[in-house]
C-alpha cells in the first residue's frame, strides 16, 4: 500500500485542507470497488461525461443526486422485479446487484443531464465558472498618460 505525506505541503499552502484529506481518502476507497465499470471522457473544452455500464438497470432503478460537490449515483432492483420472469435462470452473467457510486466534483462542474440507452447511462456535466471569477486581463498604462500624480503638501 502507497500512502503520500502531505504535511510538509500544509507548512506552504492555506485552504487546501479540503484537497488533502480527499486525495487521502480517494487512495483507499477506489482500489477495492469496481462495480459497475465506467468511463469518464472530456467532450469539450469544459465538459465532461460519465458513462456507466448498468445493463438490466432501467430509469426506474436509478437515482442521480448531485449536492455541493458530490455526484452520487445509486442503482437498486427489488427482488420482485429479479423474479418476475418464469423462467429458471441457470447462469446469472449479467450482474444485476445493488451499487453506489461516488464522483467528487471540482468547483463549478454542473450536471447538465442524463440518459440511459442500450444498457449505458451517460451523465453529461459542464464547468460554468462565474465571469467574476473568470482571468481578466488587466491594462498597463503608461506613466503620465491620463494618470494624475498627487502632490504631498506640508502644513506648518
Amino acid at each position: 500500500m502507497r500512502s503520500v505525506d502531505f504535511s510538509p505541503l500544509y507548512r506552504s499552502t492555506v485552504g487546501f485542507d479540503r484537497l488533502f484529506s480527499l486525495l487521502d481518502g480517494r487512495t483507499s476507497l477506489e482500489t477495492t470497488q469496481s462495480y459497475p465499470p465506467y468511463n469518464i471522457e472530456r467532450t469539450g473544452e469544459d465538459a465532461y461525461r460519465i458513462s456507466m455500464a448498468v445493463a438490466g438497470f432501467s430509469e426506474d432503478d436509478i437515482s442521480i443526486e448531485a449536492h455541493r460537490n458530490q455526484l452520487s449515483i445509486k442503482g437498486s432492483k427489488s427482488e420482485e422485479q429479479e423474479s418476475d420472469d418464469s423462467a429458471e435462470i441457470l447462469y446469472r452473467g449479467i450482474a444485476s446487484r445493488s451499487f453506489e457510486r461516488r464522483f467528487q466534483l471540482a468547483d463549478h462542474v454542473e450536471v447538465k443531464g442524463a440518459t440511459l440507452k442500450d444498457g449505458l447511462l451517460h451523465i453529461d456535466l459542464v464547468r460554468n465558472v462565474p465571469e467574476d471569477q473568470k482571468p481578466r486581463r488587466i491594462e498597463i498604462t503608461r506613466a503620465g498618460s491620463g494618470t494624475k500624480q498627487i502632490e504631498a503638501t506640508t502644513v506648518n
